[in-house]
This record gives structure tokens, C-alpha cells and sequence, in this order.
């Protein structure tokens, strides 16, 4: 399921007593433009009562990442519905988009969680810039500079098929 960022221009349509409605700008991740159109008349309808019989989309854009090779810092607020009630949530990931962010996003919250993606509203995806506003410790253990990683495992191999003895592989 590869996510994108789609921005969704829409609104009522005029009628005589309001000839120029307002118009709604909406932010959605979904794997392709008619989920995203679909959401997005999803929570219009929830939000400010217009229905896709009564309204009509001025637009749809897929939204681009500026530097998608630059690993970043994303916090996110959400909201989800569990089997016990609906729950306000902030989580933070490190990637390299914020459709890659959401992304983990789901998968994180379906395994934790057990949510699924009907039932998790994205509500703000930011980037945090310094590192002093990143509060999990789990992204804050990887801003370390000079961050090594140990290669455990490293099987090296023989320069002949016959040898006298068995490699060690730890």
C-alpha cells in the first residue's frame, strides 16, 4: 500500500440563498486519487455537513516532497477508534517523506494497536526540525552524532572449498 499525499479542493455547490460558498483544503494520504476523493467527502460530512450529492471537488493534487533523500523527524496527531472508545494520540517517526511517516504510521498502529486504516484519522503531520522538540526517546536515541551500529554475524569467506577447519561465524 503505497501512500501519497493528495491535497483536495471542494465545496457545496451554490445555490441561490449562498451563490459563492466557501471552499475546503483538505490534506489526505491515501494510495490513489479516488480514496483520496473519497475521504475527503468523508470527513467534509462529518465536519460541515456537505454531501457528495450536494458538492463538488475543484481539485486534486498529489503533493510532492521537497528533499525526499533527507532523513527527517515527523510527529503526528491522530485519532482512532479501538474496540473500547475513540482515542487522541501523538507519535513520532523518522523517515524520509511524510507519506512514508504515515505510512509507518498504520503499519505501527495496526500492530500495536490492532487498528485498521478505516478506523485511524490523520489530523497534522509536522516535520520537526530541532531536536531538542522531539520527545520519544526511541527517535531521540538515534540523534546521536557519531551513531554506530554493531555488524554482528560476519561470515567471512574461505579463499579454498577444502580447509582443515570450520569457520567462526560470530
Amino acid at each position: 500500500m503505497p501512500l501519497q499525499e493528495y491535497q483536495v479542493v471542494g465545496r457545496h455547490l451554490p445555490t441561490e440563498s449562498e451563490p459563492t460558498p466557501k471552499i475546503y483544503r483538505m490534506r489526505i494520504f491515501a494510495p490513489n486519487d479516488v480514496v483520496a476523493k473519497s475521504r475527503f467527502w468523508y470527513f467534509l460530512r462529518k465536519l460541515k455537513k456537505v454531501k457528495k450529492a450536494n458538492g463538488e471537488i475543484i481539485g486534486v493534487n498529489v503533493i510532492h516532497e521537497k528533499k525526499p533523500l533527507k532523513i527527517k523527524n515527523f510527529g503526528i496527531w491522530l485519532r482512532y477508534d479501538s474496540r473500547s472508545g475513540t482515542h487522541n494520540m501523538y507519535k513520532e517517526f523518522r523517515e524520509l517523506t511524510r507519506a512514508d511517516a504515515v505510512k509507518a504510521l498504520y503499519q505501527d498502529m495496526a500492530a500495536r494497536h490492532r487498528a485498521r486504516f478505516r478506523s485511524i484519522h490523520v489530523l497534522r503531520v509536522v516535520e520537526i526540525e530541532k531536536t531538542a522538540d522531539v520527545r520519544r526517546p526511541y527517535i531521540r536515541q538515534l540523534l546521536q552524532p557519531k551513531l554506530k551500529f554493531p555488524l554482528a554475524h560476519r561470515v567471512f569467506k574461505a579463499k579454498s572449498t577444502f580447509v582443515a577447519n570450520r569457520p567462526t561465524t560470530f
